[in-house]
């Protein structure tokens, strides 16, 4: 063979071999990150809602992660680029955290759900209590109703149909001291009466923060942190029907904060959460994850750009992207961040 044929056989080889060599796609991909609050000296816990055409998103801001003067902020977008405050809820000797923004049914309205604390500077809390404020707008929030027991934290509410649930966990003083706590169901029709469906849901090892959510065939999914000892590794629960008195537990493996997870229209279900020890660095960071429901594991996807005090992330699925607020310290002062993610 001379030098010519054998360098265009050679030209002509190289395209197969490099389609047989790639690497295949990403699982996620980040588009974009970036900061849209920092205004306060500690801004975190936050969440996130599409409503009206517009984009919601709520945190807390206070003088640190704990402290005695927390608020809760409400930002809107048209576009998801450009941020603006229209909402500032305090309450003069309450330290007001987690905030929740969800979407109820008719007619449609924003409920922001939220922990009321009474501590001393940055002590641990002496008496808990949940909220709720509605509104039409986001702008013009009415009257705020205190909901559930006292010292039980409604930590999140899912609507499916005209149905509110959520979980609610025991943060009274003694329950804190030993770690134990135990969580309870709870079901509204409005958004500010609850009725207890099912007491004790779960008490090993500390639960705390839940994240529930319903798959299309009825299926109750309940992703849950726990903060207990021996093992703080969170847990996936699992009930088939109606009145979701009956549960399956499988034990994830990992400690995950601030646990959130949606189910995107391809059918996987997709969570997202502080980790941990996660990576080779083993950092603490916000990661999301794919939530295998059937085997009860957590897959980790794609670390967004945090480190430290971080997580608490609001999930919307919207234009094919996975859209994530979340907070971080990695540049230094916690802040409030948007990310959109290509699956």
């Amino acid at each position: 063979m001379n030098a010519k044929l054998f360098l265009a056989c050679l030209l002509a080889a190289l395209p197969v071999l490099a389609a047989d060599t790639a690497a295949p796609a990403p699982a996620a991909r980040l588009l974009e990150h970036r900061k849209i609050w920092d205004a306060a000296p500690h801004n975190a816990f936050t969440d996130l809602v599409r409503f009206k055409d517009r984009w919601y998103c709520t945190f807390r801001e206070g003088g640190g992660h704990v402290s005695p003067d927390g608020a809760i902020r409400v930002l809107t977008s048209d576009s998801g680029y450009w941020w603006e405050s229209t909402a500032r809820i305090e309450m003069a000797g309450f330290d007001l955290r987690d905030p929740k923004i969800s979407v109820m049914p008719n007619p449609p309205r924003l409920m922001l759900l939220g922990g009321a604390t009474v501590r001393e500077g940055n002590k641990p809390a002496t008496e808990s209590q949940s909220f709720v404020a509605l509104s039409d707008d986001g702008k013009k929030w009415g009257k705020v109703f205190w909901v559930g027991p006292t010292n039980q934290w409604l930590w999140r509410v899912t609507w499916h149909r005209n149905n509110g649930l959520g979980i609610a966990y025991d943060v009274s003083p003694q329950s804190r001291t030993a770690k134990k706590y135990g969580t309870t169901l709870l079901l509204t029709k409005n958004g500010t009466d609850f009725d207890t469906l099912v007491d004790d849901l779960s008490t090993e090892n500390g639960p705390t923060e839940a994240t529930l959510r319903v798959a299309p065939d009825g299926t109750l999914y309940c992703l849950q942190r726990r903060d207990g000892k021996p093992s703080n590794t969170a847990l996936l629960g699992i009930s088939k029907r109606i009145p979701y008195d009956e549960w399956v537990w499988k034990d994830l493996g990992q400690f995950l904060g601030g646990p959130n997870f949606i189910q995107i229209p391809d059918g996987r279900w997709i969570a997202c959460g502080r980790l941990h020890n996660h990576g080779p660095e083993k950092k603490t960071m916000t990661v999301v994850c794919e939530l295998d429901v059937a085997k009860g594991a957590l897959k980790p996807l794609l670390d967004l750009p945090s480190s430290g005090d971080s997580s608490y992330p609001g999930l919307v699925w919207h234009d094919n992207l996975l859209w994530v607020s979340y907070y971080s310290s990695h540049e230094g002062k916690s802040a409030i961040y948007l990310a959109r993610v290509k699956l």
